[in-house]
Protein backbone atom coordinates (compact mmCIF):
# COMPACT_ATOMS: atom_id res chain seq x y z
CA UNK A 1 0.00 0.00 0.00
CA UNK A 2 1.10 3.77 -0.86
CA UNK A 3 2.05 5.73 2.38
CA UNK A 4 1.17 9.34 2.56
CA UNK A 5 3.66 11.90 1.57
CA UNK A 6 4.75 13.97 4.33
CA UNK A 7 4.15 17.81 3.97
CA UNK A 8 7.75 18.71 5.87
CA UNK A 9 9.49 21.28 4.10
CA UNK A 10 12.76 19.71 2.69
CA UNK A 11 15.38 20.43 5.83
CA UNK A 12 17.38 17.24 4.86
CA UNK A 13 15.17 15.59 7.99
CA UNK A 14 13.06 12.18 7.00
CA UNK A 15 9.64 12.23 7.68
CA UNK A 16 7.92 9.32 9.76
CA UNK A 17 5.41 7.40 8.09
CA UNK A 18 2.11 6.58 9.00
CA UNK A 19 1.39 2.67 9.46
CA UNK A 20 0.08 1.11 6.78
CA UNK A 21 -4.27 -0.30 6.91
CA UNK A 22 -1.94 -4.00 7.07
CA UNK A 23 -0.94 -3.49 10.68
CA UNK A 24 -3.09 -4.82 13.27
CA UNK A 25 -1.63 -3.11 16.00
CA UNK A 26 -3.93 -0.40 17.52
CA UNK A 27 -2.87 2.87 15.84
CA UNK A 28 -3.78 5.63 18.28
CA UNK A 29 -4.12 8.26 15.74
CA UNK A 30 -4.13 11.49 17.97
CA UNK A 31 -0.67 11.02 20.02
CA UNK A 32 0.91 9.81 16.63
CA UNK A 33 -0.36 12.59 14.82
CA UNK A 34 1.36 15.01 17.85
CA UNK A 35 4.56 13.10 17.85
CA UNK A 36 5.06 13.55 13.80
CA UNK A 37 4.05 17.02 14.14
CA UNK A 38 6.84 17.50 16.78
CA UNK A 39 9.04 15.62 14.90
CA UNK A 40 8.30 17.53 12.17
CA UNK A 41 9.07 20.91 14.30
CA UNK A 42 12.03 19.84 15.87
CA UNK A 43 13.73 19.11 12.41
CA UNK A 44 12.47 22.24 11.18
CA UNK A 45 14.22 24.00 14.04
CA UNK A 46 17.57 22.07 14.20
CA UNK A 47 17.53 22.74 10.75
CA UNK A 48 17.54 26.64 10.84
CA UNK A 49 19.35 26.32 14.12
CA UNK A 50 22.28 24.86 11.77
CA UNK A 51 21.78 27.55 8.99
CA UNK A 52 22.06 30.15 11.63
CA UNK A 53 25.48 28.51 13.02
CA UNK A 54 27.05 28.60 9.25
CA UNK A 55 25.84 31.81 9.01
CA UNK A 56 27.99 33.28 12.18
CA UNK A 57 31.03 31.31 11.39
CA UNK A 58 31.26 33.15 7.58
CA UNK A 59 32.87 36.19 7.97
CA UNK A 60 34.08 39.22 5.58
CA UNK A 61 37.52 38.67 7.36
CA UNK A 62 37.96 35.65 4.84
CA UNK A 63 38.27 38.17 1.84
CA UNK A 64 41.71 38.89 3.80
CA UNK A 65 42.72 35.23 2.86
CA UNK A 66 41.56 34.74 -0.81
CA UNK A 67 42.80 36.99 -3.45
CA UNK A 68 39.90 39.26 -5.04
CA UNK A 69 39.72 40.08 -8.85
CA UNK A 70 39.18 43.12 -9.96
CA UNK A 71 35.83 44.18 -11.50
CA UNK A 72 37.57 45.24 -14.99
CA UNK A 73 39.76 41.78 -14.94
CA UNK A 74 36.19 39.80 -14.89
CA UNK A 75 35.01 38.60 -19.17
CA UNK A 76 31.69 38.55 -20.25
CA UNK A 77 29.32 35.79 -18.68
CA UNK A 78 31.58 35.33 -15.84
CA UNK A 79 29.76 35.05 -12.66
CA UNK A 80 29.37 38.07 -10.64
CA UNK A 81 32.10 39.21 -8.14
CA UNK A 82 29.52 39.55 -5.49
CA UNK A 83 28.29 36.68 -5.63
CA UNK A 84 31.11 34.69 -5.45
CA UNK A 85 32.65 35.83 -2.35
CA UNK A 86 31.86 34.47 1.29
CA UNK A 87 31.27 36.00 4.55
CA UNK A 88 29.26 38.53 3.46
CA UNK A 89 26.16 39.19 5.26
CA UNK A 90 22.70 40.43 3.29
CA UNK A 91 23.61 43.99 3.71
CA UNK A 92 27.32 43.76 2.95
CA UNK A 93 26.81 42.13 -0.13
CA UNK A 94 24.27 44.70 -1.39
CA UNK A 95 27.13 47.16 -0.64
CA UNK A 96 29.11 45.04 -3.11
CA UNK A 97 26.89 45.40 -5.54
CA UNK A 98 27.18 49.06 -5.37
CA UNK A 99 30.53 49.42 -4.82
CA UNK A 100 32.36 46.41 -6.48
CA UNK A 101 35.76 48.24 -6.95
CA UNK A 102 36.23 48.77 -3.39
CA UNK A 103 36.08 45.21 -2.80
CA UNK A 104 39.64 44.16 -3.37
CA UNK A 105 40.43 47.05 -1.16
CA UNK A 106 38.44 45.71 1.78
CA UNK A 107 40.16 42.57 1.26
CA UNK A 108 43.86 44.03 1.47
CA UNK A 109 42.90 45.85 4.59
CA UNK A 110 41.16 42.45 6.04
CA UNK A 111 44.96 40.95 5.38
CA UNK A 112 46.75 44.07 6.53
CA UNK A 113 44.61 43.38 9.81
CA UNK A 114 45.21 39.80 10.35
CA UNK A 115 49.13 40.34 9.46
CA UNK A 116 49.15 43.22 12.16
CA UNK A 117 47.26 41.15 14.85
CA UNK A 118 49.86 38.22 14.51
CA UNK A 119 52.49 40.45 14.80
CA UNK A 120 51.36 42.42 17.94
CA UNK A 121 50.79 38.69 19.34
CA UNK A 122 53.28 36.56 18.23
CA UNK A 123 54.42 36.11 21.58
CA UNK A 124 51.55 35.71 23.19
CA UNK A 125 49.99 32.44 24.07
CA UNK A 126 46.46 33.53 21.90
CA UNK A 127 48.57 34.23 18.52
CA UNK A 128 45.94 35.52 16.31
CA UNK A 129 46.52 32.36 14.30
CA UNK A 130 44.13 31.89 11.05
CA UNK A 131 42.39 28.63 11.33
CA UNK A 132 40.38 28.20 8.13
CA UNK A 133 39.13 30.61 5.14
CA UNK A 134 36.01 31.01 6.46
CA UNK A 135 35.79 31.98 9.67
CA UNK A 136 39.37 32.68 9.47
CA UNK A 137 40.23 32.86 13.33
CA UNK A 138 37.54 29.76 14.53
CA UNK A 139 34.99 29.56 17.01
CA UNK A 140 37.42 31.51 19.45
CA UNK A 141 36.23 34.53 17.97
CA UNK A 142 32.18 33.04 19.69
CA UNK A 143 33.71 34.42 22.73
CA UNK A 144 33.59 37.96 23.79
CA UNK A 145 37.23 38.20 25.17
CA UNK A 146 39.89 40.90 24.73
CA UNK A 147 41.37 39.16 22.30
CA UNK A 148 37.80 39.56 20.14
CA UNK A 149 38.08 42.73 20.54
CA UNK A 150 41.17 43.53 19.50
CA UNK A 151 40.62 41.61 16.17
CA UNK A 152 37.56 43.49 15.37
CA UNK A 153 39.05 46.72 16.22
CA UNK A 154 42.04 46.25 13.75
CA UNK A 155 40.26 44.56 11.36
CA UNK A 156 38.58 47.77 11.16
CA UNK A 157 41.63 49.58 11.37
CA UNK A 158 42.70 47.87 8.17
CA UNK A 159 39.56 48.27 6.42
CA UNK A 160 39.76 51.87 6.92
CA UNK A 161 43.61 52.38 6.01
CA UNK A 162 43.30 50.30 2.42
CA UNK A 163 40.11 52.48 1.54
CA UNK A 164 41.66 55.93 1.96
CA UNK A 165 44.77 55.34 0.08
CA UNK A 166 43.04 53.58 -2.57
CA UNK A 167 41.25 56.88 -3.01
CA UNK A 168 44.27 58.39 -2.90
CA UNK A 169 45.86 56.43 -5.69
CA UNK A 170 42.77 57.41 -7.66
CA UNK A 171 41.73 53.39 -7.86
CA UNK A 172 38.39 54.07 -6.90
CA UNK A 173 35.23 55.83 -8.59
CA UNK A 174 33.68 57.45 -5.67
CA UNK A 175 36.84 59.33 -4.37
CA UNK A 176 39.54 60.96 -4.88
CA UNK A 177 42.33 62.26 -3.12
CA UNK A 178 41.95 64.06 0.60
CA UNK A 179 39.72 67.26 0.71
CA UNK A 180 40.47 68.28 4.02
CA UNK A 181 40.42 71.66 5.05
CA UNK A 182 43.81 73.65 5.45
CA UNK A 183 45.45 73.31 9.39
CA UNK A 184 45.44 76.60 11.23
CA UNK A 185 48.60 76.49 13.04
CA UNK A 186 50.40 75.48 9.42
CA UNK A 187 52.59 78.46 8.38
CA UNK A 188 51.55 80.80 5.51
CA UNK A 189 53.59 80.67 3.12
CA UNK A 190 53.50 76.75 3.34
CA UNK A 191 51.42 75.53 0.44
CA UNK A 192 48.27 73.33 1.67
CA UNK A 193 47.50 70.61 -1.61
CA UNK A 194 49.25 67.19 -2.75
CA UNK A 195 47.17 64.53 -2.97
CA UNK A 196 46.42 63.24 0.70
CA UNK A 197 44.92 60.48 1.81
CA UNK A 198 41.52 60.36 2.09
CA UNK A 199 40.72 59.13 5.57
CA UNK A 200 37.52 60.99 5.88
CA UNK A 201 35.62 58.58 3.22
CA UNK A 202 37.76 55.75 4.08
CA UNK A 203 36.33 56.00 7.77
CA UNK A 204 32.67 56.66 6.82
CA UNK A 205 32.65 53.72 3.59
CA UNK A 206 34.87 51.16 6.56
CA UNK A 207 31.79 52.55 9.19
CA UNK A 208 28.90 51.51 6.71
CA UNK A 209 30.61 47.94 5.58
CA UNK A 210 31.99 46.72 8.71
CA UNK A 211 29.41 47.03 10.52
CA UNK A 212 26.16 46.58 8.38
CA UNK A 213 26.40 42.53 9.51
CA UNK A 214 26.11 44.19 13.45
CA UNK A 215 23.31 46.30 12.30
CA UNK A 216 21.31 43.65 10.77
CA UNK A 217 21.10 41.28 13.37
CA UNK A 218 17.49 41.36 15.48
CA UNK A 219 18.27 39.96 19.09
CA UNK A 220 16.21 41.27 22.22
CA UNK A 221 17.45 44.28 23.94
CA UNK A 222 19.02 43.28 27.37
CA UNK A 223 19.68 40.05 25.86
CA UNK A 224 23.36 38.23 25.87
CA UNK A 225 23.57 38.24 22.00
CA UNK A 226 22.73 42.07 22.07
CA UNK A 227 25.35 42.87 24.13
CA UNK A 228 27.72 40.96 21.58
CA UNK A 229 26.45 43.40 18.94
CA UNK A 230 26.83 46.40 21.43
CA UNK A 231 30.52 45.41 22.03
CA UNK A 232 31.67 44.49 18.33
CA UNK A 233 30.22 47.84 17.08
CA UNK A 234 32.19 49.67 20.06
CA UNK A 235 35.36 47.81 18.91
CA UNK A 236 34.73 48.30 15.36
CA UNK A 237 34.99 52.37 16.27
CA UNK A 238 37.71 51.98 18.17
CA UNK A 239 39.79 50.87 15.23
CA UNK A 240 38.44 53.39 13.22
CA UNK A 241 39.36 55.98 15.19
CA UNK A 242 42.75 54.73 15.73
CA UNK A 243 43.55 55.08 12.29
CA UNK A 244 41.69 58.84 11.64
CA UNK A 245 42.91 60.33 14.36
CA UNK A 246 46.81 59.68 13.96
CA UNK A 247 46.37 60.75 10.50
CA UNK A 248 49.32 63.57 10.61
CA UNK A 249 50.31 66.82 8.53
CA UNK A 250 53.41 65.41 5.84
CA UNK A 251 55.21 67.93 4.07
CA UNK A 252 57.83 67.80 0.95
CA UNK A 253 60.81 70.85 0.65
CA UNK A 254 60.98 72.68 -3.08
CA UNK A 255 63.92 74.68 -3.99
CA UNK A 256 67.06 75.15 -5.47
CA UNK A 257 69.57 72.53 -4.02
CA UNK A 258 67.35 71.13 -1.53
CA UNK A 259 66.79 74.79 0.12
CA UNK A 260 63.51 74.45 1.08
CA UNK A 261 62.57 77.66 0.32
CA UNK A 262 58.83 75.79 0.02
CA UNK A 263 56.76 73.58 1.05
CA UNK A 264 54.14 71.37 -0.30
CA UNK A 265 51.93 69.47 2.74
CA UNK A 266 48.75 67.00 2.87
CA UNK A 267 47.00 64.78 4.66
CA UNK A 268 48.77 61.40 5.60
CA UNK A 269 48.19 58.50 7.18
CA UNK A 270 50.54 57.28 10.21
CA UNK A 271 52.27 53.63 9.65
CA UNK A 272 49.95 51.07 10.33
CA UNK A 273 52.55 49.60 12.87
CA UNK A 274 51.82 52.33 14.73
CA UNK A 275 47.95 52.10 14.53
CA UNK A 276 48.75 48.30 15.53
CA UNK A 277 50.85 49.53 18.67
CA UNK A 278 48.08 51.95 19.52
CA UNK A 279 45.59 49.22 19.55
CA UNK A 280 47.36 46.94 21.17
CA UNK A 281 47.65 49.40 24.23
CA UNK A 282 43.93 49.67 24.37
CA UNK A 283 43.88 46.09 24.40
CA UNK A 284 45.74 45.89 27.80
CA UNK A 285 43.53 48.75 29.39
CA UNK A 286 40.19 47.46 27.76
CA UNK A 287 37.01 47.72 29.90
CA UNK A 288 34.86 44.39 31.18
CA UNK A 289 31.35 45.62 30.61
CA UNK A 290 27.86 44.02 31.24
CA UNK A 291 24.71 44.39 29.28
CA UNK A 292 22.86 47.43 31.64
CA UNK A 293 18.90 47.47 32.42
CA UNK A 294 18.90 50.20 29.77
CA UNK A 295 19.84 47.60 27.06
CA UNK A 296 23.35 49.56 27.49
CA UNK A 297 26.64 48.46 27.93
CA UNK A 298 27.72 49.66 31.14
CA UNK A 299 31.09 49.03 33.68
CA UNK A 300 31.10 45.78 35.71
CA UNK A 301 33.66 47.52 38.25
CA UNK A 302 32.33 51.18 38.58
CA UNK A 303 35.56 52.20 40.48
CA UNK A 304 37.36 52.28 36.51
CA UNK A 305 35.87 55.27 34.30
CA UNK A 306 33.96 54.92 30.91
CA UNK A 307 35.65 53.74 27.89
CA UNK A 308 35.61 56.26 25.16
CA UNK A 309 34.56 55.38 21.41
CA UNK A 310 38.65 55.03 21.18
CA UNK A 311 39.10 52.03 23.79
CA UNK A 312 38.36 48.37 23.64
CA UNK A 313 35.76 46.92 25.70
CA UNK A 314 34.63 43.16 26.18
CA UNK A 315 32.04 41.06 28.23
CA UNK A 316 33.65 37.97 28.74
CA UNK A 317 36.74 36.41 30.53
CA UNK A 318 39.59 34.63 28.02
CA UNK A 319 39.27 31.10 27.60
CA UNK A 320 42.32 28.98 28.69
CA UNK A 321 45.03 29.25 25.54
CA UNK A 322 47.34 26.76 27.23
CA UNK A 323 46.05 23.77 26.32
CA UNK A 324 44.09 22.64 22.76
CA UNK A 325 39.76 22.85 23.22
CA UNK A 326 37.67 22.25 20.70
CA UNK A 327 35.01 23.90 22.72
CA UNK A 328 36.28 27.39 23.23
CA UNK A 329 38.43 27.06 19.80
CA UNK A 330 41.98 27.07 21.91
CA UNK A 331 44.89 26.17 19.75
CA UNK A 332 47.28 25.25 22.84
CA UNK A 333 50.83 26.36 22.98
CA UNK A 334 52.33 22.85 22.26
CA UNK A 335 54.91 23.33 19.26
CA UNK A 336 55.09 26.69 19.99
CA UNK A 337 58.57 28.17 20.10
CA UNK A 338 59.70 30.28 23.45
CA UNK A 339 63.06 32.02 24.56
CA UNK A 340 64.19 30.65 27.39
CA UNK A 341 65.89 33.42 29.03
CA UNK A 342 63.08 35.60 28.83
CA UNK A 343 60.72 36.16 31.82
CA UNK A 344 57.85 38.05 29.69
CA UNK A 345 54.88 36.05 28.21
CA UNK A 346 57.29 34.48 25.11
CA UNK A 347 59.40 33.05 28.26
CA UNK A 348 59.44 29.03 28.36
CA UNK A 349 57.74 28.83 31.91
CA UNK A 350 54.56 31.21 30.81
CA UNK A 351 54.24 30.42 27.37
CA UNK A 352 54.29 26.64 28.22
CA UNK A 353 52.26 26.82 31.00
CA UNK A 354 54.69 25.00 33.22
CA UNK A 355 54.71 21.97 31.32
CA UNK A 356 57.97 22.32 30.17
CA UNK A 357 60.33 22.58 26.98
CA UNK A 358 61.99 20.31 24.77
CA UNK A 359 66.14 21.88 23.52
CA UNK A 360 67.64 21.27 20.45
CA UNK A 361 69.55 23.08 17.82
CA UNK A 362 68.69 23.86 14.35
CA UNK A 363 70.95 26.48 11.82
CA UNK A 364 70.28 30.02 11.10
CA UNK A 365 71.21 31.16 8.16
CA UNK A 366 71.61 35.16 7.42
CA UNK A 367 73.46 37.84 5.57
CA UNK A 368 76.69 39.17 6.73
CA UNK A 369 79.99 40.92 6.38
CA UNK A 370 77.95 43.07 4.13
CA UNK A 371 80.07 46.19 2.30
CA UNK A 372 79.26 48.60 -0.26
CA UNK A 373 80.56 48.72 -3.90
CA UNK A 374 80.47 51.81 -6.14
CA UNK A 375 78.58 52.19 -7.67
CA UNK A 376 75.85 51.31 -6.29
CA UNK A 377 74.85 47.74 -4.88
CA UNK A 378 75.66 46.24 -1.34
CA UNK A 379 77.11 42.62 -1.30
CA UNK A 380 76.78 40.55 1.71
CA UNK A 381 77.93 37.13 2.22
CA UNK A 382 75.93 34.02 3.65
CA UNK A 383 76.83 33.31 7.06
CA UNK A 384 75.30 30.20 9.01
CA UNK A 385 75.61 29.42 12.99
CA UNK A 386 74.11 26.64 15.25
CA UNK A 387 71.56 28.01 17.71
CA UNK A 388 69.43 26.57 20.37
CA UNK A 389 65.40 26.61 20.15
CA UNK A 390 62.80 25.70 22.75
CA UNK A 391 59.78 24.19 21.91
CA UNK A 392 57.10 23.89 24.45
CA UNK A 393 55.61 20.29 25.36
Amino acid sequence: MSQQQSTLPRTGCSAVPRRTIMDNRPVPRRRTGAVRHLLQLACVVLACSSQLLMVEANSWWSLGLTPIQRPEMYIIGAQPLCSQLSGLSQSQRKLCQLYQDHMSYIGDGARTGIKECQYQFKQRRWNCSTVDSTSVFGRVMHIGSRETAFTYAISAAGVVNAISRACRDGELSTCGCSRTARPRDLPRDWLWGGCGDNVHYGYRFAREFVDAKEREKNYPRGSREYARILMNLHNNEAGRQAVYNQAHVACKCHGVSGSCSLKTCWLQLADFRRVGEFLKEKYDSAAAMQIGRKGKLELKDKRFNNPTPEDMVYIDPSPDYCLRNETTGSLGTHGRYCNKTSEGMDGCELMCCGRGYDQFKTYKHERCHCKFHWCCYVKCRRCTTLVDQFMCK
